[in-house]
């Protein structure tokens, strides 16, 4: 699988890694033998980015990680991990530090590949401690790397400023086209690696279900679709189905489905589209299924899609989600 540099750190990603917050509650239940699996099949597909969080499962997802790693030459395989924020939604000095020396036990490792703030409130950008923090984390050997997951697109500009951070992780899909503005440029010139997230909007984009879709009574995603967008994961339900309300994206499926090659999936489809955009370095879409993780491996094989297919997405873009996005991420 193709490999790009993230950034100016040490790390080059297969341009499709494994995100693993399916494995926290907000999913719904699964069990150990399933995500292990799914990790087994990530890492003998092909790919060596793991991304995970100590928030995902209280910790669960770091723990399987290692599990199945002490199996296999590490040397091989980056595992990025974030570190959580404080009650207050700021990064303490001991805060930071205590999350750290979590993950570094849980994954079973001396030291992180990269560590990033996970989503604090913004005013923790404006806070040069934090970043002070990391450097000194990193200065004492215990994290290779640093950077930040964000919200918004303003935090990650302001993220960049600071030079310990090399690597911005940010929501970027044909339902969320703001960050290809303005953002991918900035960090191109600060040589900051791009990692995308939630690029199948919470199961839209892999064409998943439809209007009469249910869910789990702890699925983020059924408050989401009865309560409104503002009901899901992430500052005022921005993470789920990427901050487009469950109709409005159903309705963008629809028009998508038309270009989608007849040899790609939609969710193959939807990481090829976002693969082209050289900013991109590695997309980390989440799953427990064996299956989902191998077709969306497959990705990386096909070619770029035609400018018109991205004229296309662009316009269906401004005709069914602009309105409810651009504006507020």
């Amino acid at each position: 699988m193709e490999t790009r540099p993230l950034g100016s750190t040490t790390i080059a990603p297969t341009v499709i890694g494994l995100g693993t917050w399916n494995v926290g509650p907000v999913w719904g239940d699964v069990s150990d033998s399933r995500i292990i699996s799914a990790i087994e099949t990530a890492l003998d597909e092909g790919i060596t980015f793991l991304d995970t969080a100590e928030v995902y499962g209280d910790g669960r997802a770091e723990r399987l990680i290692g599990s199945v790693l002490a199996g296999r030459d590490r040397a091989e395989i980056d595992v990025v991990t974030k570190a959580k924020p404080d009650p207050d939604g700021g990064h303490s000095r001991d805060g930071l530090r205590a999350s750290v020396t979590g993950s570094l036990d849980r994954l079973g490792v001396n030291s992180l590949d990269l560590v990033q703030l996970h989503c604090p409130d913004t005013p923790a950008y404006y806070d040069p401690s934090v970043f002070e923090t990391l450097e000194s984390l990193r200065e004492e050997g215990v994290i290779d790397h640093a950077g930040v997951s964000v919200e918004l697109v303003e935090q990650a500009q302001k993220a960049i400023e600071y030079d310990v951070i090399e690597s911005v992780q940010i929501i970027f899909n044909p339902f969320r086209l703001r960050p290809r503005e303005w953002f991918f440029e900035a960090a191109a010139k600060h040589d900051v690696g791009v990692i995308v997230r939630v690029p199948l909007a919470s199961g839209l984009l892999a064409d998943a279900f439809d209007g009469s879709s249910t869910f789990d009574a702890d699925d983020h995603r059924r408050g989401a679709i009865e309560a409104g967008v503002t009901a899901g994961v992430g500052t005022k339900g921005g993470e789920t189905f990427a901050g487009v309300p469950f109709d409005a994206g159903i309705e963008a499926v629809n028009a998508l489905r038309a270009h989608v090659p007849e040899a790609m999936t939609m969710a193959q489809f939807t990481l090829r589209w976002i693969l082209d955009h050289d900013a991109v370095t590695t997309v980390i879409p989440g799953s427990t299924s064996p299956e989902h993780v191998a077709e969306n491996v497959a990705a990386a094989s096909f070619e770029p899609l035609s400018h018109e297919v991205h004229g296309a997405v662009t316009d269906i873009y401004q005709e069914t989600v602009k309105g409810y996005v651009h504006h507020r991420w």
